[in-house]
């Protein structure tokens, strides 16, 4: 019900953000130029407004200034006068026109004043791109309050998923197992979404721009992304500062660590890890309440993009919904295809008994919801207790194939959006990235918004597009969700395979005696 109340007033906000965003870009395109008319005669013809457009080409408009706007037969002479020439007509409001060019980037404006203009003078005003700046402010304190969030969940979940493992040595045979099968899969849902999001190409076509300043930051960032800098930088000189500045690679290493350490302690370690367990769980309540800003973020977000782009930015959302089913599907016939090499026709047995879990998943965008249901089906189905005790936790914090999709698919197609080159190696760097980053993310709504917005951070992508597809996600959070479920279930079902347990064959021989 929370998810639904969610989903309605993101939608309730999309909508608000398109028509007031439209209104301002329908009204007022781009920057304005202000012109001060205070020394300027009644009426007067001003030549050769100078701009530089979006397309950085230099752009020359004539103006015709009138004070008399509000005689309509001065106002039609005036315009009959001038029909076969390109000018556009300007009211002369308290001693002031204002010029609205379409999609002017920069305010280097010049004029030549006719012999009519005495002191004409031209000043700026950033009307839309004011309106932008100031409304996107609602987006970044959402963006900020995800940022806030991260490092605290990534940490006390991972550190909890790699302590609740217990003693590697008594584990390490299952344990080895499970996350061989984990990496493989998730290594193979990042790769699907690359490959779809590169070949498709859905982000391209709208170019949204980034601020002059913050793209020289981010590409200082990325000028020393090399794999030196990578293996060298996902070391953390001091956790403190891991945490201060929210490096997340460096924080998932420390986790790692720590977590490993824990488990290595032994029962008096146990305290720890169930402090932790009860922070994760407080953090993930946090994730709850920030998602709340959702609304406003991409209230904020969707009206400054149409604002300035105009409403060709919808044909975004049409090529990213087709992109991601296709990434989906592909996703489900590799993941069924391995199912039967293990399982052979019980994999069809297995969808049976799973297809509840998986509707809920569907219908909830969360594949923690179904967590207990999943461990009852999959005991009916014949599965070991102590094989799903241990491996499917595992999965909820290791195994999420349908976001790791999700994630490369999102954080590429934010590149193409903003007009971003991602070569092959960088965008192999995040593909290892993301595979240490998504470890520990619990399986809750969005949750993985929070890994995507860190990666973007990483890889000079602005971390504020992910605002652009909230109003979406959340048909992609039911996707992906879903086949969440479905990678978990059969990686348990395969490491009770992998362990000589026959009462999986045993059931399934049991059950086709009965229907003889």
């Amino acid at each position: 019900m929370k998810n639904n109340k969610l989903f309605i007033a993101i939608i309730v906000a999309l909508l608000i953000g398109v028509a007031l965003g439209g209104y301002v870009n329908l009204f007022g395109r781009g920057q304005g130029i202000r012109i001060d008319t205070k020394t300027i005669e009644n009426t007067n013809f001003i030549d050769e407004v100078s701009y530089i457009s979006t397309d950085n080409v230099k752009r020359v408009q004539k103006v015709f200034i009138f004070k008399d706007y509000k005689d309509p037969k001065k106002l039609d002479s005036i315009q009959k006068v001038y029909k076969n020439q390109d000018i556009v007509f300007v009211p002369n409001d308290d001693d002031k026109a204002h010029f609205y060019p379409n999609k002017i980037k920069d305010l280097d404006v010049s004029i030549k004043k006719t012999e009519k203009s005495k002191e004409g003078r031209i000043t700026g005003i950033k009307n839309i791109t004011s309106f932008s700046e100031n409304i996107k402010l609602l987006g970044t304190i959402f963006i900020r309050l995800i940022q806030m969030i991260i490092a605290p969940l990534v940490f006390s979940t991972l550190v909890v998923g790699i302590a609740k493992m217990g003693d590697m040595k008594m584990v390490g045979r299952v344990g080895g197992r499970a996350m061989g099968w984990f990496i493989t899969a998730s290594l193979t849902s990042l790769v699907i979404g690359a490959i779809v999001v590169n070949l498709i190409k859905p982000g391209e076509g709208v170019n949204i721009e980034m601020d002059a300043s913050s793209a020289q930051d981010l590409l200082k960032g990325q000028a020393s992304l090399t794999l030196e800098h990578f293996i060298t930088h996902m070391i953390p000189k001091s956790v403190f500062e891991a945490f201060a500045t929210n490096e997340i690679l460096q924080i998932v290493v420390f986790s790692i660590f720590f977590g490993v350490a824990l488990a290595a302690f032994g029962k008096e370690g146990e305290i720890i890890t169930k402090a932790l367990d009860k922070i994760s769980h407080v953090v993930l309540i946090m994730v709850g309440y920030v998602m709340w800003t959702a609304p406003l973020g991409v209230l904020g977000t969707i009206a400054a993009a149409i604002a300035t782009y105009g409403f060709g930015i919808f044909a975004l959302y049409v090529k990213y919904l087709i992109a991601f089913v296709i990434g989906i599907a592909l996703l489900w016939l590799v993941l069924c295809i391995v199912g039967y090499f293990i399982l052979g026709n019980r994999l069809f047995d297995l969808l049976r008994h799973i297809k509840a879990p998986l509707l809920i998943a569907f219908s909830t965008t969360s594949s923690e919801a179904v967590f207990p249901k999943l461990v009852e089906e999959l005991e009916k189905f014949g599965a070991q207790k102590k094989i799903i005790s241990f491996t499917l936790p595992l999965g909820y914090s290791f195994n999420l194939d349908g976001s790791m999709m999700y994630m490369t698919f999102a954080s590429l197609f934010i590149a193409q959006v903003y007009g971003i080159h991602m070569p092959i190696e960088k965008q192999i760097l995040m593909l290892l990235v993301l595979m240490l980053t998504s470890k520990g993310v619990a399986g809750v709504p969005r949750a993985s918004l929070i890994v995507v917005v860190a990666t973007c951070s990483m890889f000079g992508i602005p971390p504020e597009g992910i605002a652009l597809i909230l109003p979406i996600d959340h048909f992609c959070d039911m996707a992906r969700s879903m086949t969440n479920v479905l990678g978990n279930a059969l990686s348990t079902v395969a490491v009770d395979k992998w362990e000589g347990h026959i009462a999986i064959e045993q059931e399934y021989i049991h059950n086709e005696d009965k229907n003889v």
